[in-house]
């Protein structure tokens, strides 16, 4: 019963994928050329992790809201626009629901 509240994965997880962005794609240097082409790239690379996090773990509803919830949090902290924000939370919670479905079947 109290291992369906057990969030460390995902706030490792969480935390992992915000610092990426930060760390490539900076807030303030979001609306340049140069930054279009490293988004793209880290986010693939965070879809992709969030594919294989999603696959290795069996997240319930609880853990994928606090996922969700602790990205899109981070990132509106860290800078970046509300939209953008909200707009890869939802894509990356996405992600970890249909490959944990996948697992499943």
């Amino acid at each position: 019963m109290f291992g369906w509240f057990d969030s460390k994965a995902v706030d490792a997880f969480a935390d992992g994928a915000v610092a990426d962005l930060v760390k490539r794609v900076p807030p303030e240097k979001m609306h340049t050329r140069k930054s279009a082409e490293r988004l793209r790239s880290t986010g693939d690379m965070i879809f992709q992790r969030a594919d294989n996090f999603g696959r290795s773990q069996s997240l319930n509803v609880y853990q994928r809201a606090r996922l969700g919830n602790r990205v899109k949090w981070a990132l509106r902290e860290a800078g970046y626009p509300a939209e953008f924000a909200d707009a890869l939370t939802y894509e990356l919670v996405t992600v970890i629901t249909i490959s944990g479905a996948r697992k499943k079947s």
